[in-house]
């Protein structure tokens, strides 16, 4: 089979660790076809969604990792899967490709995620569809309000909603250190709109990824565990990165979930959970393949593979 994978460039991927490329290793080694294709190379033409793609190879050199050929415009629709891996920021530009994508699809593409499913969910807003799910969490623009809701909860973690990687995370303690100033600078004075929610002192343990792929759930979780004084377990944000079984919290969640996205259009979902609540149910491109697969007995990669053949058989 043919795999357009579209993602940010290969010369960007960090590949002792990329998902994205572990994907790409295992459809290889399976016998499909790679092919690449920046959101830029997605494109209309005349009558149909076209990307312009290049055949890709992956080589084992660590130095020299990838062999690309010339580029080849080809109607989105002609590929056996199309993989959407485009790192946020989820901006007017992803947008576009989305846009272009849900059209592919009305002409017969498979997309995963799909378009139309990554569109309708904000990474931080879709938690509150479950809120029984979720630690106590305020959205809002109003400092008045956010200065309430620490009087009532005392220990707060204050979030843009377009951040990624632990990015613009906050935590204000009982004395409300520079409450003010921080919500002014975030929601730059009133217009942006930003996610408050209680402190989870079980943020210790980990901030934890459990991966969904179609509909099932993956029985290893990776930790991120803040290091030093840092309250973010983002890697991203120098975190420690530890697979570990899921607890029966972490399941009863996951399972919950995983079906109700999964029909929703959502092939493969990054839950964030602490504590054993939802914080984040990440739909861009979800990671941790790589950790997951190295620190256990679980292939992250061929769970995704199998379940990615079996849906297009």
């Amino acid at each position: 089979m043919d795999f357009l994978f579209i993602a940010d460039p290969l010369e960007s991927f960090q590949i002792e660790k990329d998902s994205t490329l572990a994907m790409m290793r295992a459809a290889q080694s399976a016998g499909h076809r790679l092919w690449f294709v920046e959101t830029r190379g997605i494109v209309w033409k005349d009558t149909s969604v076209v990307a312009d793609c290049r055949p890709l190879a992956i080589k084992p050199s660590s130095t020299s990792w990838f062999e690309v050929g010339a580029i080849e415009p080809r109607r989105v629709a002609d590929f056996s899967a199309v993989l959407m891996r485009k790192d946020p920021p989820f901006d007017i530009e992803y947008l576009n490709t989305t846009w272009l994508l849900s059209a592919a699809v009305r002409q017969g593409a498979q997309v995963f995620n799909q378009p139309g499913a990554i569109r309708e969910h904000s990474e931080k807003l879709s938690i509150i569809e479950y809120p029984d799910l979720i630690p106590p969490t305020l959205v809002t623009r109003d400092l008045a309000e956010v200065e309430a809701y620490h009087r009532v909860h005392q220990d707060i973690v204050i979030k843009p909603l377009d951040g990624m990687g632990g990015m613009g995370v906050f935590r204000v303690v009982k004395d409300g250190l520079n409450l003010a100033s921080i919500v002014e600078t975030l929601g730059e004075n009133g217009a942006r709109t930003l996610m408050i929610q209680r402190f989870l002192p079980e943020i210790a343990q980990g901030d934890k990824r459990v991966l969904l792929i179609a509909g099932e759930v993956v029985p290893y979780a990776l930790a991120r565990i803040p290091q030093g004084t840092e309250i973010r377990g983002n890697l991203a944000a120098g975190g420690k990165g530890v697979a570990m079984p899921l607890t029966a919290q972490e399941i009863k969640v996951a399972r919950y979930l995983a079906p109700l996205l999964w029909q929703k259009g959502l092939f493969l979902v990054g839950l964030d959970l602490i504590g054993g609540y939802l914080t984040e149910i990440n739909v861009t491109s979800p990671t941790c393949f790589v950790e997951i697969t190295e620190q256990t007995d679980c292939d992250v990669a061929a769970i995704w593979l199998r379940a990615l053949e079996k849906v297009l058989h």
